[in-house]
């Protein structure tokens, strides 16, 4: 190690003092309220989080609420954030602090981590700002950082790179003030120690830094892994009848598990426009049906974690109402009622401004 731990305390703590952001979940240290912001954020940044977590809150304002929500209700506040897993998760892990902790958040290490969803580090952020524990908590921001100023090349997304980070900023932890040490070290990689182009002029490391003093800024931290990513290509049916549309809520245990979607023709490969009329699972759908096709969008590249999901949706009208055992319709003004994928949100809330 390159610097002590107290001279590393007192130089992260006056840079925090000094940068720290004015944060809703930071008002006060309740587990609830931590746990919540800490989850939104592992999937968004802080200025498109922020937002979801005060409506969150404000409509679940404690854990029993939340426990008592249909999950309908969660995955709908949750829309557009992706990773609704963790909005299930978050869902059955209230239930359970309702049932196994008697609706009092656990306290110690062994039990926060016993929640559905809650890994280490989760456990970590919750446990050291919430219940002063000496719990480390290591994220992305975190990797970076001790990864830069140390001068550690271990991949992070090794075993053995796990162990290597966790075990430092376990070194490094404030025991006195644990909860202010992880927030700190965290907003120093999220305002700082940025992942490109960092000011490495006006950081408080830069002396002490071994990865600026032997310019490898841009090489740090390393990963080993490049996840392959999956193409998808998905047909969607926007299909009208008179001022209705039919929706379908996903059963699959794939993505958006629950939300509800238009109907939808997934392939291996792209379609061409005119060649989706004739395609099978169309045809079933469609074969006695008197329709019309009104429009074919341009496809729309969708990003998630390791697929790239290639859209276009096709809109049809019919005469007569369908009948399918799946199948929902709604008007326009029953949608609010529906957590959909963000990707087919920004194509209805369009066809609703026409």
């Amino acid at each position: 190690m390159n610097i002590d731990s107290p001279i590393f305390h007192k130089i992260l703590t006056d840079w925090y003092k000094q940068n720290l952001r004015d944060l809703p979940w930071r008002k006060n240290k309740e587990p609830y309220l931590v746990w919540i912001s800490e989850i939104i954020l592992q999937q968004t940044r802080v200025d498109q989080g922020t937002n979801y977590f005060l409506r969150f809150i404000e409509k679940f304002p404690t854990v029993e609420t939340l426990a008592q929500a249909q999950e309908d209700e969660v995955l709908k506040l949750w829309q557009g954030l992706g990773y609704y897993s963790r909005a299930r998760n978050i869902h059955f892990a209230a239930k359970q602090i309702q049932n196994d902790f008697k609706g009092q958040f656990p306290s110690t290490a062994i039990e926060i981590e016993k929640l559905k969803g809650v890994g280490k580090y989760t456990a970590a952020a919750i446990g050291s700002i919430s219940f002063n524990l000496p719990m480390a908590a290591v994220d992305g921001n975190v990797y970076r950082v001790l990864s830069r100023v140390f001068g550690i090349s271990t991949p992070i997304d090794s075993t053995l790179g796990k162990h290597e980070f966790a075990e430092l900023a376990q070194q490094l932890i404030d025991a006195k003030n644990p909860g202010t040490f992880n927030e700190a070290l965290m907003e120093f990689g999220a305002l700082q120690c940025v992942p490109k182009n960092p000011n490495c002029v006006e950081c408080p490391f830069n002396d002490q830094c071994v990865a600026h003093q032997q310019n490898t800024i841009k090489s740090l931290p390393v990963k080993s892994i490049k996840t392959k990513v999956r193409n998808r290509y998905f047909y969607y049916l926007y299909i009208k009848h008179k001022k209705s549309f039919y929706i379908t809520q996903r059963k699959e245990n794939d993505i958006w598990k629950n939300l509800y979607q238009l109907p939808l023709i997934e392939t291996t490969e792209e379609i061409l426009p005119e060649k989706i009329i004739i395609h099978q699972e169309f045809q079933q759908l469609f074969n006695t049906v008197d329709l019309a096709i009104d429009a074919i969008t341009n496809p729309v590249t969708h990003l998630l974690s390791h697929q790239k999901l290639n859209v276009r949706f096709i809109e049809i009208s019919v005469n007569n109402d369908l009948k399918h055992e799946n199948w929902i319709k709604i008007c326009e003004e029953d949608l609010v009622q529906y957590g959909v994928p963000k990707v087919i949100e920004n194509f209805l809330v369009k066809k609703t401004e026409n």
